[in-house]
């Protein structure tokens, strides 16, 4: 809550216990948006945890804006990934790794989506969202490198990222849609020691990151 409080979301009104409102009185009063006083119950009541003991706010979300990488900048794309833990996974990797943009297909989980919120530990303070047509997006792109993580294609430790780009990553069971394949300038792989057939594409994510971040 506190990252929120910072961040450049605009809370309406802040339900906090008398305890919590004491240690955070003077980011409170900084930011200038009511309080009410409240006890534990009636945040277990409100909210949609079944642990919720210190405060619940009502914000405004942030508009869907057009986002698009930068010189030197890396943008995280994720194709139909529908899991929200796995979307709150890959928004926290993604602030670990500095990665501040990510670009989603419409039916990938919506950013505020409680799981989602959880999962990313605060990170969706940080990292900016966009929702759109992906055939669309990635078309308009081609200037710019598209990596694309797949289960046959170049050894993801062999690969020598260029500075910036998009990184694209599919659904949970399909992998990335057929209709993006011919974007994808770049079809990489995190190569396979063992038995599992797939990853998590929260893990997936995690090491392509850690990878590019390499240089």
């Amino acid at each position: 809550m506190l990252e929120l409080m910072q961040s450049g979301f605009r809370i309406r009104v802040l339900f906090a216990t008398q305890e919590f409102y004491q240690s955070s009185i003077r980011l409170a009063n900084a930011q200038g948006f009511p309080i009410e006083i409240v006890t534990q119950e009636e945040l277990e009541a409100a909210g949609v945890f079944r642990t919720n003991n210190a405060c619940l706010a009502i914000a405004d979300i942030c508009a869907n804006e057009a986002l698009f990488a930068e010189e030197n900048e890396y943008v995280l794309v994720l194709d139909e990934v529908k899991d929200p833990g796995n979307v709150g996974t890959i928004i926290r990797v993604a602030d670990w790794y500095g990665i501040r943009k990510m670009v989603c297909s419409t039916d990938t989980a919506d950013l505020y989506n409680p799981k989602v919120i959880t999962a990313s530990m605060g990170s969706f303070t940080r990292v900016r969202l966009y929702y759109c047509d992906l055939k669309e997006y990635l078309s308009g792109q081609a200037d710019r490198p598209v990596y694309g993580a797949f289960l046959h294609g170049e050894n993801l430790h062999h690969t020598r990222f260029e500075p910036g780009g998009y990184i694209v990553m599919g659904n949970e069971s399909h992998g990335i849609g057929e209709d993006l394949q011919s974007l994808i300038s770049h079809k990489i792989t995190i190569p396979r020691f063992g038995g599992a057939e797939s990853l998590n594409v929260g893990i997936a994510t995690a090491i392509i990151c850690d990878n590019l971040r390499k240089g």
